[in-house]
């Protein structure tokens, strides 16, 4: 059995959320965009919702290109050991260090490849520790095959954030942001509808998904979000590619990149 001291709890030693959050902060505070991506970003902005911990996490950050260099100096000074082979030859895309801690450190550098690719830059700078709400359920939502940790991320925003749009408080899921990164490509539509509308199965199978004291309803939220994404202006690329349908595949299978 393992020694109490090795057990992952909230603020223990084992948690990387201290210490994810704390260099996201002094990055701020020294002027660079450092945001949080993954399940501790959606950690920061659902605080009072409990928590998976995983004491293997990554830390995952974005960073944009214009200040790639800028973030990869301050991580360096800052006690994070960079994978100088892999970042010079991924670095336009993406960066790796090590973290004081010994924890992995992923920096995607403007974008997001998965399933999909999500372009962090339209609303990078809207909250300060994180990318914006709406991106990271986006980058949840992309997922053709969620198991339940991604689930449980997703059901967790939809539970905590208000839909809003750009022009209210953060943190909000902005549903503008939302409907163009569908109407403009039928294949993130046709992921993110799909992941939508599964979901009340999916919290039937598994009800834990859902905090006990949610501020939102996440299926009507999801409801609401479908409404948003069916109605969304298409462009002509959209229109072209949904005339081919799932007769072609419509995603890309991630492959993870060797460190």
């Amino acid at each position: 059995m393992a020694e109490a001291t090795d057990q992952v709890t909230v603020g223990s030693p084992h948690d990387p959320l201290p210490e994810a959050l704390g260099l996201a902060r002094a990055a701020a505070e020294a002027g660079l965009g450092l945001k949080l991506l993954g399940g501790l970003g959606v950690r920061v902005l659902c605080p009072d919702f409990p928590p998976r911990l995983r004491r293997d996490q990554d830390i995952d950050f974005a960073c944009l290109s214009k200040e790639r260099k800028k973030v990869a100096d301050w991580l360096a000074k800052n006690g994070c050991e960079p994978d100088r082979r892999f970042n010079n030859l991924n670095g336009d895309r993406q960066m790796y260090f090590t973290a004081p801690s010994g924890r992995p450190v992923d920096v995607m550098v403007d974008r997001l490849t998965m399933c999909h690719t999500l372009d962090f830059r339209p609303s990078f700078g809207r909250l300060p520790y994180t990318v914006d709400a709406v991106d990271l359920l986006l980058s949840k939502l992309q997922i053709v095959e969620l198991n339940e940790k991604d689930a449980r991320d997703i059901v967790h925003l939809l539970s905590a954030l208000p839909l809003g749009t750009g022009e209210a408080d953060p943190p909000v899921i902005d549903t503008v942001r939302f409907g163009q990164v569908l109407g403009a490509d039928w294949g993130w539509w046709r992921t993110v509808t799909g992941n939508l509308t599964k979901l009340p199965a999916v919290i039937e199978a598994n009800p834990g998904l859902v905090p006990s004291a949610p501020r939102h309803d996440p299926l009507a939220q999801a409801r609401l979000l479908l409404d948003v994404a069916n109605s969304a202006p298409k462009s002509v690329k959209w229109k072209l590619r949904s005339n081919v349908g799932d007769r072609v595949r419509w995603y890309e299978l991630p492959e993870e990149v060797a460190h």
